[in-house]
């Protein structure tokens, strides 16, 4: 076993320079192996929850940042940026050790400490580390500055209770006390202090299901008990054989953690993960190499089958299925483990086919890759683009304009900041294939003229090599149908607007003016008259302009005091700039001037083969597009179509690939939900990943699935000719008990520190249901079955799920439900309570609708929940589950879990 003690001198303390673009300090930085923290005072005490951190890039893979500051070459290998989020945001910490000794020691331990708290992060199990982890974390906190010789009086464990987010009586809290000091000396070692938690984290309502299961096998569970819960209750699909692997590897003696490992209060809690999970120990570096011949494994929870399949079995002819049972220690470890996940990944083959054509899967994609902040004046930087990339997603966005030397990226006619096209290119290329080996499709708006568009095809040449593809995979000229995700593996692929292609429509955008990406209009599918089509193409266009200074009136309010906040030297806008807050103004009509044709550089069209960017022409029958022609819409033109054409689109997006994007009102890049756009088989349905809100986590929650590939095969009704899938509409209702919750977390401050001040939590669980508009027709959700559903339960009025956009935001359906409130306990609430939720489907597309379970705090309705799930029903395991819960920027609390279970029957 390698050493992996983190060593003195760093839990100590050691100076470092901090660097940042307006100084550089020196600190004293610590890690706190227990506690899981990076430590350093500065004005005040400043903390980084390992678990927070994103990624950590060191030497060459931070230069970007070192060069952007100014500092010398000589640095680069002393040079550690930890990227990890806090307060709802994403930020950076750039550090320089005094020696490249000292740098190694901290990039080595810091890389294991990080890489066992990201596998406690992925999913449930490894039930014994976490609670070694958990264990060290609290007895550590009590009382810090004790060390090993560390005892805990009965107040000082009264105020652990409080931190633990319990509050028992004192005469309980003593009688727990005076238990767990088993020799009487009136106070708590390490030993009585894991006695102490044992019994405080007993767990009856597992006690309860234990007894019902057992209760007509002797009060045993026995293999015949545990496989009629599987198949009954769980909806276990597994075969016999495997069942039985799974029975007779929680049936077999419990492992417990060995004395010496287990009692000593000296020895770290990275020593216990490591020597109890037998964690790698190889350094995560931020650039893995990939084997484009397999799949990416997903760290999270996995399907039953796969798990059992890769797991080391035990012999069967070491067990006796007849003899041997599950005690209540075997079984909550089970239900606790990822062979009782409640999310199904769903990957392989068997679901996701990667052998379709492009125009058959959902692409994970971004909008305004470049920016991390506001639209209007955030700032342009390469950092979005990492962080896209190595959360799979595989179509970014980068808007080009001329540069003083080389074309540069940034939000045109904003105030934003501006980065090199060069450096862009270069982070997509270093990070486009590491979470994912599925192809990149990136969405370039080309503003420059033609000498840098030149530079343009010159610089993605350089950057991206072979990668790039400039012509037919099969070398075939003609395109009768786009290759697949899997045809492209590794391949980066350019998407822009040949203006060639266009200006061959123009005569017929005269006639009937209906560019549908920067006039916002789109045309009826019936075959109307030129001028019946025109008086409607008229009215649509008042109506629209009427909606847009409604929500540029709402925006730009709400913009004003950032504005305010920014430097007088960028508050006035040049003399010929448009407050517009998109570069092309895409939502606007042009200002009484015909636009002037821009010549386009040959050596940039010969870059768009599958994926040749042209104007919406309109989606009626008259109207051809080539296999490679895709087009973007704006949110507010895709919801016209919606509302009028919905099945055309339909149509059109089960062999061509389409985008849609938020409308430009959007100044605080906030997101709609996608599934609304999913739901008519739009591929490239493209968010701000820079706000982490409700229409963020959908889309999180959609490429979670297929091993987060960024690519998810679309339901069979959205990619095949036959119509009467999509003709076929079904009513079910989701029925959900809230049973317990696990050590929920304590609010925090804005340091990222726990806000002891704060009262004992009284949590609730809010269960809400995002279906999308599946047709016109079927807008809405009978009211009669939404009285039923609030007869059943304390349940809210339906609600439009608005994600803090303008009152005129179009959104999918939301129906919300809640459990009544438990009163000071967030440590292990029991609610017990059953919910039920009437929703509807179209064409069988479960994979469509969407649950978000929230735990908040009673009388916190501003505040975020205190954790938060949120999966496709398509992927979601019936049955007694632990949900794992996450904090609003996504990232899995190591310790707190909500414990369920799920049905869905037929209406």
């Amino acid at each position: 076993m390698v050493d992996v003690t983190v060593p003195q001198l760093l839990q100590q303390g050691v100076p470092m320079l901090k660097v940042s673009a307006k100084k550089q300090k020196r600190y004293v930085f610590k890690l706190d192996p227990d506690q899981g923290q990076i430590v350093w005072e500065s004005k005040k005490l400043r903390i980084i929850p390992i678990e927070n951190i994103k990624e950590l890039r060191e030497g060459a893979d931070a230069r970007y940042y070192r060069e952007q500051f100014q500092l010398a070459a000589h640095f680069e290998d002393r040079w550690l940026t930890i990227v990890y989020v806090l307060d709802g945001g994403y930020k950076t910490l750039h550090l320089i050790a005094g020696t490249h000794d000292v740098f190694q020691m901290w990039d080595i331990t810091l890389r294991r400490l990080y890489a066992i708290r990201q596998k406690l992060m992925s999913g449930l199990g490894d039930t014994d580390v976490r609670q070694a982890v958990w264990e060290k974390q609290f007895w550590r906190s009590a009382a810090p500055d004790t060390g090993a010789d560390q005892k805990l009086d009965f107040d000082e464990v009264e105020r652990l209770c409080r931190r633990m987010n319990i509050n028992p009586s004192r005469e309980d809290l003593w009688a727990r006390f005076t238990e767990a000091d088993s020799m009487n000396r009136g106070y708590l070692d390490f030993a009585d202090f894991q006695r102490f938690v044992k019994a405080l984290k007993a767990r009856p309502e597992i006690e309860s299901l234990y007894k019902r299961l057992s209760a007509g096998y002797g009060g045993l569970l026995t293999y015949d008990a545990f496989e009629r819960f599987m198949r009954t209750s769980q909806m276990s699909s597994l075969s016999q054989g495997e069942l039985q692997r799974v029975f007779l590897r929680y049936a077999s003696k419990d492992v417990e953690l060995s004395n010496s490992a287990a009692s000593s209060p000296a020895q770290n809690s990275l020593e216990l993960a490591v020597k109890s999970a037998a964690i790698v120990e190889e350094p995560v570096r931020s650039s893995p190499s990939w084997d484009f011949d397999m799949h990416p494994s997903p760290s999270s929870s996995h399907s039953s089958a796969t798990l059992v399949a890769s797991s080391s079995s035990q012999s069967s002819s070491a067990f006796s299925l007849k003899s041997d049972v599950m005690s209540i220690k075997g079984f909550t470890t089970f239900l606790l483990s990822a062979d009782n996940s409640a999310f199904a990944d769903q990957h392989g083959k068997i679901y996701h086919d990667m052998s379709r054509p492009l125009p058959e899967y959902f692409v994970s994609s971004s909008h305004n890759t470049y920016l991390v902040g506001h639209q209007l004046v955030g700032e342009s930087t390469i950092e979005g683009y990492i962080r896209a990339l190595l959360h799979s997603c595989r179509s970014v966005e980068l808007d080009i304009y001329d540069g003083d030397v080389e074309p540069v990226v940034y939000h045109g006619r904003t105030l934003t900041t501006k980065v090199l096209l060069r450096d862009a290119c270069a982070a997509i290329n270093k990070y486009a294939f590491v979470a994912s080996p599925y192809p990149i499709i990136i969405s370039a708006e080309i503003h420059c003229s033609v000498p840098q568009q030149e530079l343009i095809a010159s610089i993605m040449h350089e950057e991206f090599g072979e990668a790039l593809l400039s012509a037919p995979i099969d070398g075939r000229p003609k395109i009768d149908v786009l290759p697949s995700p899997e045809d492209l593996k590794g391949r980066i692929l350019l998407k822009a607007k040949n203006l060639y292609v266009s200006d061959k429509d123009d005569l017929r955008e005269k006639e009937i003016s209906v560019d549908t990406e920067s006039s916002s209009t789109e045309t009826s599918a019936s075959d109307m008259d030129l001028a019946d089509e025109a008086k409607q193409e008229w009215r649509r266009a008042r109506e629209a302009e009427a909606e847009l200074i409604k929500d540029l009136k709402y925006e730009f309010k709400k913009a004003r005091n950032t504005f305010g906040r920014v430097r007088p030297h960028r508050t006035e806008l040049a003399p010929n700039m448009s407050p517009s807050p998109r570069s092309d103004a895409r939502d606007l009509p042009p200002a009484n001037q015909a636009p002037q044709k821009v010549k386009m550089s040959f050596a940039l069209v010969v870059l768009l083969v599958y994926t040749v960017g042209v104007k919406c022409r309109g989606l009626n029958k008259k109207e051809v597009y080539a296999p490679e022609h895709m087009f973007s819409l704006s949110e507010s033109t895709a919801n016209r179509i919606l509302k009028h054409s919905m099945m055309d689109l339909i149509k059109h997006n089960k062999t061509h690939l389409v985008r849609i994007y938020p409308k430009g009102t959007r100044i605080g890049s906030t997101n709609f939900e996608p599934h609304r756009y999913w739901s008519a088989g739009a591929q490239l349905v493209a968010i701000n990943w820079q706000t982490l809100d409700l229409g963020y986590m959908i889309n999180h929650a959609m490429f979670q699935r297929n091993g987060r590939a960024g690519y998810v095969l679309k339901p069979l009704a959205l990619r095949t000719a036959d119509k009467q899938l999509m003709s076929h509409r079904s009513r079910h209702c989701f029925e959900v008990t809230v049973i317990s919750a696990q050590q929920l977390p304590r609010p925090k401050n804005l340091l990222g520190r726990e806000a002891l001040d704060r009262s004992i939590l009284d949590p609730y669980v809010e269960v809400s249901l995002h279906v999308p508009d599946w047709t016109q027709a079927h807008n809405h959700i009978h009211s009669s079955e939404l009285s039923q559903g609030r007869a059943r339960t304390s349940q809210r009025s339906p609600a439009s799920a608005e994600t803090g956009t303008s009152p005129a935001t179009t959104s999918a359906r939301t129906v919300t439900v809640r459990t009544a409130v438990v009163r000071n306990n967030g440590f292990n609430p029991v609610w017990d309570q059953q919910l039920s939720i009437p929703f509807d489907l179209v064409g069988d597309m479960r994979d469509l609708v969407f649950v978000r379970f929230a735990v908040k705090q009673e009388g916190a309705i501003d505040e975020e929940p205190l954790a938060i799930y949120c999966a496709s029903m398509g992927s979601l395991n019936m049955g007694y589950r632990h949900l794992p819960l996450h904090d609003a920027q996504l990232s899995q609390y190591l310790f707190s879990t909500l414990f369920v279970k799920l049905g869905i029957h037929d209406l």
